[in-house]
């Protein structure tokens, strides 16, 4: 690349569009402000000068790929956009120029192609450098295609960007995003679960929106294609929910498919709770297809390839065979002929002695950088029996082999893959072009990444069967079933993700946003309940209190009518915490909550210096204002229920594994706490699933209810946002 010495250009006119677009490729530059033109001044003198000159010269630098088009046609679709740009300067003509590109964005997520291109930095930078015109304009809802694509890029790069506009727009830059939606595009975005449409139960809107490339109206097909070896989690989540938002949007087809090419982690149970799960997140599909529907059809495939020199047999050993695979090293079978070939696969078809030893490989490119595309398994054998069609076969097709067929086959339009796949998009086509069907669009969005959580499937799996959780369904796992259990609002789930969209940004998320958009659903709505650590509890008597217990009903909820009423019970002597209690100083002033004001008088200590007893009266005519103590407290009664609080922390101490790390060495040594206490008779009635609040203590799920009085109700402690791990 040729060493540039620095950027001049006229003080009062920074092309920002030309600063833009050097940051954004992440190249270094000197400014001055001398020159009459922006002038781009090289090391040996040489110069350059022009905006739109300069910007076809970073766009020919390639840092950022497709920044001048993919071939000549798109780079020719650039320059028109460069030529239009200026009318945007024009005052009479502003206005135009934006509904001209509004509609033109209208099925678009880019102005040329599928990706940011010069042109964009162009309009986009003419735009913001107008300041407060721009920005009355982005408040309105005239041009909302033109609103969220601007908002796009802005959001994608917003802290390049912001860094420029504070220096050379300055007081006229750009206030908070603005999400202008049509109302289609709103309608969508809120109907992919019923409850979210459901005004102000949700908080804020779900913001994402974006587009899918060659999309049309009607005709969008998509597949969500789980595993069943294990449960779905919120990693799964997220792509289930874009299929579906996508699905929802361009009027088309969402079908599921199960990915079932490996019988040794498979099994039906996974199967009826990854169904389970998607009946969950409110998923709605056309149909359900398996890949071994498909079976017949990719052993005839896999056979043609044999004949066609586009595959062959190989006997080498696995290890061996990776490290060849990583030095690009050819196989010994790889030029074996036709006939051997066919011999070794009739082997692992019968799955005998020799055929176990083969596996089927894809004759690619032993050499190509993108190491994906060296001669990729298609074909291993297996003998164990597959899960619905039992030992039929022998031999399994991998996943990179079936899944650009079934995609193919199935009528997909569009294949969803996290951007983790990225290197072996190039494989999915190449096998798609080698079979000789229809191609089908990969679009690629970013893996959701939770703090101190493993997603792996097969590191979930070791807890399962080595007893560190209960099942798939703990509360501690991050599955579907498991955080819904702990307290989850599927709602909340839904909004989560959305807002995350389809950004192709790697991330890692804190689970306290997600806790925390949950609190917001549940709380103006979940009923109000009492109770009393039962370790240490203090009777407080009231010498003046009632010598007959007597009931009043009340709300649950005191701004939800709907949350119900309860009977609560006031009697002479009352149950409070002992971490209550020993805050109590003597003749001090409390507030009993739901009754009124006592003054304490005596405090009764053990000979561990623990309060054992408190006596006092009450003062109901005292106001609540007054005091700075208020307490929860339970009636001395027979009726109250034996509680179980449990509070769970994540199953590992460290926020993110590095490359390489083994989760086994960061195993958290605490993940459940028990506490047992008492609660109000009231209770009796929750049933299971019920989320409730107690009063001062949190949010809780009721995961057992009451059965009989020796058995405790178990609650499961709902973080708020505000959860810390008890290991440092």
């Amino acid at each position: 690349m040729d060493t540039i010495k620095h950027l001049s250009f006229p003080a009062d006119a920074p092309p920002l569009s030309v600063i833009v677009a050097f940051k954004l490729a992440g190249i270094s530059l000197l400014t001055e402000t001398t020159a009459a033109v922006p002038t781009l001044i090289f090391s040996d003198g040489r110069k350059l000068h022009g905006a739109y000159v300069l910007l076809r010269y970073i766009g020919r630098l390639a840092t950022i790929p497709h920044l001048y088009g993919i071939n000549y046609y798109e780079s020719g679709q650039i320059d028109e956009w460069l030529e239009y740009a200026p009318t945007f300067t024009s005052g009479s003509e502003f206005e135009n120029a934006c509904n001209y590109v509004d509609k033109f964005l209208g099925t678009r997520t880019f102005l040329v192609g599928y990706y940011l291109s010069i042109a964009d930095i162009a309009i986009w930078s003419i735009l913001a450098g107008t300041g407060l015109r721009w920005e009355s304009m982005r408040k309105s809802k005239k041009y909302p295609n033109l609103v969220r694509w601007f908002n796009s890029i802005h959001t994608e790069n917003s802290n390049s960007l912001n860094e420029i506009l504070a220096k050379y727009v300055g007081k006229k830059g750009l206030g908070k995003p603005v999400a202008v939606k049509s109302k289609e595009e709103q309608d969508v975005n809120l109907s992919v679960h019923g409850s979210i449409s459901e005004k102000g139960k949700t908080g804020s809107r779900p913001s994402f929106e974006v587009d899918l490339p060659d999309a049309e109206i009607g005709k969008v097909r998509l597949r969500f294609a789980p595993e069943p070896s294990g449960f779905l989690h919120i990693g799964h989540s997220k792509a289930a929910l874009l299929n579906q938002y996508f699905a929802q949007r361009y009027q088309g087809q969402l079908i599921v498919r199960f990915d079932d090419t490996n019988p040794t982690k498979e099994s039906n149970e996974f199967v009826e709770n990854l169904l389970k799960d998607i009946e969950t997140l409110g998923i709605k599909y056309e149909v359900v297809t398996y890949t071994s529907d498909y079976f017949p059809e990719l052993m005839e495939m896999a056979e043609k390839f044999s004949v066609k020199a586009k595959a062959y047999i190989d006997d080498t050993p696995r290890e061996q065979m990776q490290k060849e695979k990583m030095d690009g090293i050819e196989s010994k079978c790889r030029n074996s002929s036709i006939e051997e070939n066919l011999k070794l696969w009739k082997e692992m078809i019968v799955g005998s002695e020799r055929g176990l030893q083969c596996c089927v490989r894809g004759k690619l490119d032993m050499q190509d950088p993108n190491k994906s595309l060296r001669d990729p398994v298609y074909y291993r054998c297996n003998p164990v029996p597959h899960h619905r069609i039992g030992s039929k076969y022998k031999l399994y097709p991998t996943y990179d082999f079936a899944c650009p067929f079934v995609d193919a086959r199935e009528g997909i339009t569009h294949a969803l893959r996290s951007s983790e796949y990225h290197d072996r998009n190039a494989q999915y086509h190449r096998i798609q072009e080698d079979m000789r069907v229809k191609k089908v669009y990969i679009y690629e969005f970013s893996r959701l990444n939770m703090v101190y959580t493993l997603l792996s499937k097969r590191k979930l799996l070791w807890f399962v069967q080595n007893g560190k959780v209960d099942g798939w369904d703990d509360p501690r796992f991050p599955t579907v079933q498991g955080i819904v259990r702990r307290g989850l609002k599927v709602e909340a789930l839904i909004q989560f993700i959305l807002e995350q969209g389809a950004s192709k940004n790697l991330n890692l998320m804190e689970w306290d946003k997600l806790w925390t958009i949950n609190k917001k659903i549940i709380d103006p709505v979940c009923p109000r309940h009492t109770a009393v650590i039962t370790e240490k509890c203090v009777l407080l008597t009231l010498t003046n209190g009632p010598d007959k217990p007597f009931v009043r009903i009340i709300p649950k909820h005191k701004k939800c009518e709907g949350a119900g009423e309860k009977a609560t019970t006031y009697t002479k002597s009352i149950w409070i915490d002992q971490a209550d209690a020993a805050s109590i100083s003597a003749d001090e002033e409390i507030t009993l909550m739901d009754w009124g004001n006592a003054i304490v008088k005596e405090i009764i200590k053990d000979q561990d210096g623990n309060i054992s007893q408190l006596t006092g009266i009450l003062h109901l005519e005292g106001s609540v204002k007054t005091t700075k103590l208020k307490l929860t407290w339970l009636p001395e009664t027979n009726e109250l229920v034996n509680l179980t609080l449990m509070d769970f922390d994540y199953l590992i101490t460290k926020k993110k594994l590095e490359e390489g790390e083994d989760f086994l060495d960061v195993l958290n040594p605490c993940t459940k706490k028990e506490t047992a206490a008492l609660g109000d008779s009231n209770m009796r009635n929750l049933k299971r699933g019920e989320i409730l609040q107690l009063e001062r203590k949190g949010y809780f799920r009721c995961d057992v209810p009451f059965v009989r009085p020796s058995k405790p109700v178990i609650l499961f402690a709902i973080p708020d946002g505000r959860q810390q791990t008890w290991v440092k």
